[in-house]
């Protein structure tokens, strides 16, 4: 699986996300360089045991992955993961990937058409706070869109690639409201996107017209191939509205799953219950 963390999101962001040990070399090679000059001997026999060990064959670790911390995990926040399972046990998909947007932690997960969690990633979505769109507002030019126009909307998108101004491929996740999915455009430097998406805080994501901006590798090596054939769907969650009032079939999902699991135990009494 495919990780992209915000320490690496230099837009080659790979794996998912962004050592005292590693201290301790520099401290030791930097004493080493203080006797030196005392004893030029010592510093001539030093290539002779290095030597001495590559003759023995000892494998010496490389400091970077000696000093690696072990990556976490990246835990998908509670309505997130309701989402995810609400979309995996209703098939809700239709047999296509999707995309997960978090807008209240700027947070992406991918998934395959078969439900399996690919790869995720931190975004930036529109300035203002709100789950709905202006009407109108796909119509207007970017210098007519008002700064409380400027959100991402909330709700269930079926999106599939297309072009946007200046003949840029752009995942169109709601074309009449011009709202897409796509990297971080050039733009202007005083924006700062690139250090806004890197940034452990929240937020500062909240910087575009409406459009959610994710990193290239995220982008090219994820949602592009995954996207690409048929589309696929992608599930904005609210940072306002009550989450159930933006999908409501997950209210009923619970009794769905009862129901499934009350199905399953009676199959499974009517077997047991069979002469052999």
């Amino acid at each position: 699986m495919i990780r992209i963390f915000p320490a690496l999101a230099g837009f080659a962001l790979l794996t998912v996300g962004v050592a005292d040990a590693g201290q301790a070399a520099p401290v030791a090679a930097k004493a080493q360089t203080k006797k030196a000059p005392a004893k030029m001997s010592a510093a001539k026999k030093a290539p002779a045991k290095k030597a001495s060990a590559k003759k023995a064959g000892v494998k010496q670790k490389p400091a970077a992955a000696a000093d690696a911390a072990p990556v976490p995990p990246v835990v998908r926040s509670a309505e997130a993961d309701q989402v995810a399972q609400w979309v995996d046990a209703s098939h809700d998909n239709r047999g296509l990937p999707y995309v997960i947007i978090d807008k209240k932690n700027a947070h992406a997960f991918l998934f395959d058409a078969k439900g399996k969690p690919l790869a995720d990633a931190p975004v930036l979505i529109g300035i203002a706070p709100g789950d709905d769109a202006t009407p109108g507002v796909g119509s207007k030019s970017l210098a007519e869109i008002g700064p409380a126009e400027k959100t991402t909307p909330a709700g269930r998108f079926i999106a599939k690639f297309g072009v946007a101004a200046g003949k840029t491929r752009v995942l169109w996740v709601d074309y009449a409201t011009s709202v897409a999915l796509h990297t971080i455009p050039p733009g202007s430097p005083k924006e700062k996107r690139r250090e806004r998406m890197l940034s452990p805080a929240i937020d500062d994501n909240r910087i575009t017209f409406g459009c959610i901006n994710v990193p290239k590798v995220f982008y090219n090596q994820g949602v592009s191939p995954q996207f690409k054939r048929k589309g696929g769907v992608v599930y904005i969650l609210p940072d306002i509205k009550p989450i159930e009032e933006v999908f409501p079939r997950l209210r009923v999902q619970p009794f769905l799953n009862a129901a499934a699991e009350r199905m399953k135990d009676g199959a499974s009494d009517v077997a047991a219950a069979a002469p052999e």
